[in-house]
């Protein structure tokens, strides 16, 4: 067991960061921006070493959306009185727009994958890839939505991760599934609350 926790010291500090991230997020919680930083950066280097390279730039932009997130969070735009951005719905146009970017991302992803990597499942690496970019976008906007992808992304990244064995890594997605579900419901009542109140 000792062995195990040396051999996979950074996996296992990326699951309990992107636990308590998780939780943040839940809680619209502003220090769930520096967790995710910390987060990404323990797992660019876990998924360097397991060859998901989409996975791996994913933390890339993980940390940039982190650092945008954080400053939206902190000063965007909040109705008058309030010291939160509000939870706000998809409209229909947006979510147009946004799987449009979904299906290019993972197209353009797929390719570079395919003919520039070693990646053991290029279309399952760009499919959660583009998803994870486009919903962590929406969490910066504070769109409810976004919890409804992460449950489809977290299941087949699930899956993804205990093919390549990284079963802490698949706990952690197990985990995030059932929490994004728990996300979406703690955030509609935010959101229920704040129209009850217009």
């Amino acid at each position: 067991m000792i062995d195990y926790i040396i051999d996979n010291w950074l996996e296992i500090f990326g699951t309990i960061t992107g636990l308590l991230y998780l939780f943040l997020s839940i809680k619209q919680n502003i220090l769930l921006w520096p967790l995710g930083i910390a987060t990404s950066l323990a797992y660019i280097i876990v998924f360097y070493n397991s060859k998901f390279y989409a996975d791996m730039s994913l933390q890339v932009y993980y940390v940039a959306i982190s650092i945008f997130g954080w400053y939206l969070w902190v000063f965007g735009k909040r109705p008058k009185g309030s010291y939160s951005l509000p939870v706000k719905r998809l409209s229909k146009t947006l979510m147009v727009i946004l799987l449009i970017n979904s299906f290019v991302l993972f197209l353009v992803i797929a390719f570079l994958l395919i003919e520039y990597t070693d990646s053991p499942l290029p279309y399952w690496d760009s499919f959660t890839t583009a998803l994870s970019i486009v919903a962590t976008w929406m969490l910066a906007k504070k769109i409810i939505e976004h919890w409804l992808i992460w449950i489809v992304v977290d299941f087949i990244s699930l899956g993804l991760y205990i093919y390549k064995d990284l079963i802490i890594t698949a706990f952690l997605f197990f985990v995030y599934a059932v929490m994004a579900y728990v996300g979406y419901v703690e955030w509609r009542k935010t959101l229920n609350l704040s129209l009850d109140k217009s």
